[in-house]
């Protein structure tokens, strides 16, 4: 698993999302720990390595 920090794009504050390394591709919906509101969140490994992370409000 790789912890990635970011800003929720609802309330600005830092958060950290667990993402699974081994799935090359993803999209899921998880709430911000802080505001509950929920946060579609893309991201793309490649060699397991973080290349592509966007956070965004859902209906957005």
């Amino acid at each position: 698993m790789y912890e990635h920090f970011f800003q929720c794009p609802y309330c600005w504050e830092e958060i950290s999302f667990l993402l699974d390394s081994s799935v090359p591709q993803q999209t899921y919906v998880e709430d911000c720990e802080v505001c509950c509101n929920p946060i579609e969140a893309t991201a793309k490994f490649n060699n397991q390595e973080l290349t592509y992370f966007e956070p965004k409000e859902i209906g957005q």
